[in-house]
Order: C-alpha cells, then structure tokens, then sequence
C-alpha cells in the first residue's frame, strides 16, 4: 500500500507519528461508455460555456454561483490562505464512548501506522481505547479539506474513520411514520419467531456480490467465442496538437510512414556502386621493364622478324607518312626507348654491327613489332629489341 497522509496524532502532550493508508476499495467491473457500433470510446472534454473553445487543465480554476447568477472565481492562491490548523495533525478532541457514535455519520476508514520511533505511544494509545471502550474524536484535514473522525481499535491497528457533519445527516421526513398503525400480538410474535429463526454470527465471508460475478461470467464468455470489437485507434494529426499517450505505437507509426515515403527511390545498399577510380599517376618504368603507352595496337601486334635477317616486305597498303605520322603519335621509340635512358645508355656506343631488319613496315604494325620486341627483350634480359628499336629510328629520321 502507498501512504496518502503523513503527520501525527496529538493528543494532551504526547505526539504519535503516524502514515495514513485507505483501508477499504471498492471492487467493481470497470465499464466505459462507447459507441455501439464500432467500439468507440466516448470521451468528455472540459469546454467553456461562453466562447465554446476547450480550456487545459492549468486554466481552470473553482468558482461559486450566488443567488443573483454571478460567479465568484477562487484561484489556488485563495485557497491556500485559508487557515487549516490541522493540516498535519490528527488533533484528539476527546473521549466518547463508543455506543454514542451513530453509524450514520461514519464515513471512509483509513488505517494509521505509526514510524519506527512512535511504537511505543502508539502501542500506548490502541491499548487505552481498548480498555475504556471509547473512541477519540478527532479532527484532520485530509486534500485541503478539514473533515470530523473518530480513532477506533481493530484487531491490532488504530483505525481512523471519517464523519460525516451534523448538517450533513439528513433528516427523515416521512409524514406516513406518524400513521397510527395497529399491530395485534400475534402478529409481532410471528414476526420475532421469524427472526430468532434466521439468527446467527455474521461473517462477511459468507456473503459475495452476485452481480459481479454474473457479469464477469457474461464478459468471459463473450471473450471465449471471439465475439468482440476490435477498435480502431484515430490517428491524430501533428498539427491538432493531440496528445500521444502511447509512445511505442507513435514510434511505430513513425518507421511506417518513413519507409513509405522511401518507398519511390532505391535503397542505399541497391544503388549501383560507382565504378572504381583510376589514378592518373604511372607507375614509374624501370631498367627490366620498359614503360609503354596503352593502345588497341598491342592486341595485334606481330611477332618481329628474327634478329640479322631482312624481311623485304613492304606493306602495299600502307605509306611512309602514315608511318611517319604514327611513329610520331605513338612515339613508340620516344616512349618506350627515350623514356626508359635505352638511347643514353652505352649500348647505343658500342660498335655492334648493324643489322637489317624491316625498311618499311606500316605504322601500327610496324610500331607494335618494335614495342613486342622491346618487351620481349627486356623480358628475356637482352637488349636486342632496344637497339634494333633505335636502329628503326634513326633511318626514318635519315
């Protein structure tokens, strides 16, 4: 249980501090209203009678209507003012004995529970109501109302039970009790032989509210056989300015609506990767591998003619300026020899004889043999393809 009240019970100069619980709750089968339709809850908004706009909670404030129509406003700040003395402390008025207490000015029971350090006067207290067979009359103030009690025994607990005022109790008005009514004798015998036979010991646990039990029965059975409503919850718009209460079923929401609106374009991991970026840089040529500049020439290259042989094949098709002209585009020598420092080395000084190779050859073929054979050679560790390369390019340049 959750206590709704700290203070303590005052009585002469003795202090008990107490912790104030709700003893009694009703039980009952929660029931809404909704709409017989389609299950819809029916809700209540708290709406000015004047302007007809809906006021929030902070701005409302109690008010009293007078006679005349006015309306009296009182803020929180009215209220707080007031003088409520007993705000927290039970303050023992005095001592009754029990029997006086009509039971129709009993009201809600709470039971009071003393802090570890009040055990002693509490014990004190439960055990002097006991022995005197009285109740303290008392008077607390419980959620800013001051309200009249009584502190009785039960069992083992002090309990404390709110009274109604005397103004409170109606009368009974009833002019039909004043009737003079005969009742002959016989008739009231009859009637206590009756009760004498349905006498006994009450025991609360004999008796169970029939009612709730049927309706429960009836709310199961519904239930079993699927015969219920499945209520559609209203989406509210984010600009209504609606209150979302529960969390998980907006956040679910809110993965729904953003999977829709992707829906249209592709997602990250389908779009098509961009194709890898080739870096312009060269890797630098050495001595065992001659740099050459990538062409379609190299996948129709010719296998060169033998080293000291002379081939004497011209190509018919082909002119010497188409050679010149693609000797110079291609730069096969320059590139592949001049670049490299085959022309600077000392191969070039060396008197090795010359030997024939092909006059004329066409520019692509011609220029791809001499590439061929370059990277052959420089493959196989000999630099006979480079010399015959030079020798091609100093005859043109003849």
């Amino acid at each position: 249980m959750r206590a709704i009240w700290k203070g303590a019970v005052a009585f002469g100069l003795v202090n008990v501090p107490v912790k104030l619980y709700a003893a009694t709750g009703e039980r009952s089968v929660p029931l809404h209203q909704v709409h017989a339709e389609d299950g819809g809850r029916i809700r209540y908004r708290k709406v000015c009678s004047v302007d007809g706009e809906e006021i929030p909670y902070d701005q409302i404030a109690k008010g009293y209507e007078t006679d005349d129509g006015r309306m009296v406003v009182l803020t929180d700040e009215d209220l707080d003012e007031l003088p409520i003395a007993t705000e927290r402390e039970i303050a023992v008025e005095e001592f009754v004995p029990a029997e006086q207490v009509d039971p129709i000015m009993l009201g809600k029971t709470y039971y009071l529970e003393p802090e570890r350090t009040a055990a002693k006067p509490y014990a004190l207290l439960r055990e002097a109501l006991k022995t005197t067979d009285r109740m303290a009359v008392v008077k607390v103030a419980l959620r800013q109302k001051e309200t009249m009690a009584v502190l009785r025994v039960r069992d083992d607990v002090i309990c404390l039970q709110t009274l109604l005022w005397p103004d409170e109790i109606r009368a009974a008005d009833f002019p039909i009790l004043e009737a003079d009514v005969q009742v002959r004798p016989q008739e009231l015998q009859m009637a206590a032989s009756l009760v004498e036979s349905l006498a006994g010991d009450f025991d609360p646990s004999d008796f169970s509210d029939a009612y709730r039990e049927a309706l429960e029965a009836v709310i199961e059975a519904k239930v079993t056989t699927g015969r219920t409503v499945s209520v559609k919850q209203p989406e509210r718009d984010e600009d209504t300015g609606g209150e979302v209460v529960d969390l998980l079923s907006a956040l679910q929401r809110s993965v729904e609506r953003a999977r829709g609106r992707r829906g249209d374009a592709p997602a990250p991991e389908e779009a098509e990767a961009p194709a890898p970026r080739r870096s312009s840089r060269r890797k630098p040529a050495t001595d065992d591998e001659p740099a050459r500049e990538a062409s379609a020439d190299d996948d129709v290259a010719e296998t060169p003619s033998p080293r000291g042989t002379r081939t004497g094949t011209k190509a018919s098709t082909t002119k010497a300026s188409t050679a010149k002209a693609s000797a110079a585009k291609t730069g096969t020598a320059k590139t592949g020899t001049a670049k490299t420092g085959t022309a600077k080395t000392g191969t070039a000084k060396t008197g090795t004889a010359k030997t024939s190779t092909t006059k004329a050859a066409t520019g692509t073929t011609g220029e791809a043999a001499g590439s061929a054979s370059a990277r052959k050679g420089a493959a196989k560790g000999d630099d006979a393809p480079a010399q015959t390369a030079r020798r091609t390019t100093r005859r043109r340049a003849s």
